[in-house]
């Protein structure tokens, strides 16, 4: 075995350091205000992103070889649907107490179990089937409050709309996370991530005639540094893969919600309801068992493997 899949520990760290990155990224983006144009905010995100990606390909000597792909269609339609994802995310981001934001994101590893199921025919048994729907029900309660203002005739709310906006962001992340699962078949890891970036940058130029606002410089520099922190966090997040089993780092993405209560309680006065607090609960006890159910499956596959008899 490669002595850095031995290395759990450093896996840990540079998943913490990925959510603790992340989680700043979102409060820039939540700072910068909410009269700028979504579309804005995913292009200034995906395009100052590539600057520490290019770096650490550079130091890597894999620049030219990472812009080589086997399926440009590929990553443009995981771009596009990634771009969406991200568009909706920001807009619920703006609209919603940071911490919800979080939250209901957690829906998208539930999300994505089922649309593997049905995309990519993987197995999915009772248990785990068992805990994506005890964990979109911790969802539906999370979300419930906000999308009730749309019975109530309240169709502008703001506060529906990041929740619906957030919940579409979960469900194109999940269809996403598919078609990396097949990228991933051909292409390299650092292919994937560039070629996201760049077409993600592309796409999201794409808005600029539909009106972008004037910005003031602290919102641009909010911007810049959102889309660095978002980069830098893609980076360590794909290297915590390096050292350390998904299994085994999967569960330490679930500190964001602590980190998102404290900044939003801190920097932006959000106070969680026992609603929300109820709920995400529920759905971070659904997706640390999915969590530790693939890892016993992982077990399991790896020990039939050593048992088969060689053949011939």
């Amino acid at each position: 075995m490669d002595a850095d899949i031995q290395s759990p520990m450093k896996g840990i760290l540079f998943k913490v350091l990925s959510v603790v990155i992340f989680v700043c990224m979102s409060t820039c983006i939540k700072a910068a205000g909410d009269d700028i144009a979504t579309g804005q905010i995913t292009f200034y995100r995906s395009a100052f992103a590539m600057v520490p990606i290019l770096a650490f390909l550079a130091l890597r000597g894999q620049v030219r070889d990472a812009f080589r792909t086997k399926n440009l269609i590929g990553h443009l339609a995981r771009g596009f649907v990634g771009i969406l994802s991200m568009s909706c995310g920001f807009y619920g981001l703006v609209h919603l107490p940071l911490p919800e934001a979080i939250a209901i994101g957690y829906a998208m590893p539930l999300l994505a179990v089922i649309f593997a199921a049905v995309f990519l025919r993987e197995t999915v048994r009772l248990y785990r089937w068992s805990a994506v729907v005890i964990g979109l029900t911790g969802v539906l309660i999370i979300t419930w409050p906000r999308l009730t203002l749309f019975k109530n005739g309240e169709f502008g709310s703001s506060e529906a709309l990041g929740a619906a906006a957030v919940l579409a962001s979960a469900a194109l992340g999940a269809m996403a996370m598919v078609l990396v699962r097949k990228l991933v078949k051909f292409e390299r890891t650092h292919t994937i991530v560039l070629y996201f970036s760049l077409s993600a940058s592309v796409f999201s130029l794409a808005t600029l005639p539909f009106g972008w606002p004037a910005m003031s410089w602290t919102s641009f520099l909010l911007l810049m540094v959102a889309g660095f922190c978002g980069g830098v966090a893609q980076i360590l997040l794909t290297e915590s893969y390096r050292h350390a089993d998904m299994s085994t780092i999967a569960p330490f993405e679930y500190t964001s919600i602590v980190l998102g209560i404290a900044v939003g309680y801190f920097l932006f006065g959000d106070i969680p309801t026992g609603t929300m607090l109820a709920g995400t609960a529920i759905v971070v006890s659904a997706g640390i068992f999915i969590i530790f159910r693939e890892h016993q499956l992982g077990l399991e596959r790896r020990g039939a493997r050593k048992h088969v008899t060689p053949q011939g």
